[in-house]
């Protein structure tokens, strides 16, 4: 990955110069390596290439995002939560990462009025701006190290994530579902596969859980996360008539 970043920040490419301004205004400081921040904003649909072949978009960059905000995550609710359990901490991280609220807190940073697509985002995937959040997060670790990064994301969480309220509810599905089966010591598996929209050459991944080796789940989305918690979803829904509110902590 390093090499290609070092390929595009070589490349002449500045598309808004107003991008450092609405940056510093999400960031709280002022960005290095400028190009950095320009890919995390580059959709696959808009993808730039290379002289020498490097293709340039987002999407490592939001591989490297998604990593560095867990971890991010998980120290920021280990030292907010001293006394908690591994058990609440790790549903508590996935209640603060997941797609949904990822997705709300990049339109609420603006970060929808900086993406560069060839397509309309209604189009593409409803996840199309958490997935942009999470790959600024990339840049910023690769442009500024973890410790500004935890800032960065430390301050997001106090601004716009209400951990209280985040206490009551629960739409991990999948969490929920791999719960019971192991609570009633039964085999669960997720299989996943990947296909291409024809109409849009963008990936689709369809997801069937089993239980016991019977599928009692399908699911259809944009990203594998999104999948898996349809399917599972559908296979609380065949257990229980509909899913389980969450348990007390």
């Amino acid at each position: 990955m390093l090499a290609s970043i070092r390929s595009y920040l070589a490349f002449p490419f500045n598309r808004n110069r107003k991008l450092a301004s609405c940056l510093y205004k999400i960031l709280g400081f002022k960005p290095t390596h400028m190009k950095l921040y320009e890919m995390a904003f580059i959709h696959k649909s808009a993808s730039l290439v290379l002289p020498d072949g490097t293709i340039i978009n987002n999407e490592r960059l939001e591989y490297l995002g998604d990593a560095i905000l867990a971890a991010i995550a998980a120290d920021y609710l280990f030292r907010h939560y001293p006394n908690k359990d591994e058990g609440f901490l790790t549903k508590m991280r996935s209640k603060m990462v997941k797609r949904k609220h990822l997705n709300l807190l990049a339109l609420r940073l603006g970060i929808d009025k900086l993406m560069v697509a060839q397509t309309n985002p209604v189009n593409v995937s409803k996840h199309l701006y958490g997935n942009a959040f999470e790959a600024l997060v990339g840049a910023v670790y690769i442009d500024k190290g973890y410790h500004r990064t935890s800032l960065f994301i430390s301050q997001i969480i106090k601004r716009y994530i209400n951990l209280e309220r985040l206490l009551q509810t629960d739409t991990d599905y999948k969490s929920q579902l791999i719960e019971w089966a192991q609570k009633h010591k039964q085999e669960i598996v997720f299989e996943s596969r990947e296909e291409i929209k024809a109409h849009t050459h963008l990936p689709l991944f369809i997801t069937h859980v089993k239980i016991a080796a019977e599928v009692v789940g399908r699911g259809v989305g944009n990203s594998k996360k999104d999948s898996e918690q349809k399917a599972a979803k559908i296979g609380l829904e065949g257990l229980f008539k509909g899913p389980r509110e969450e348990s007390s902590i």
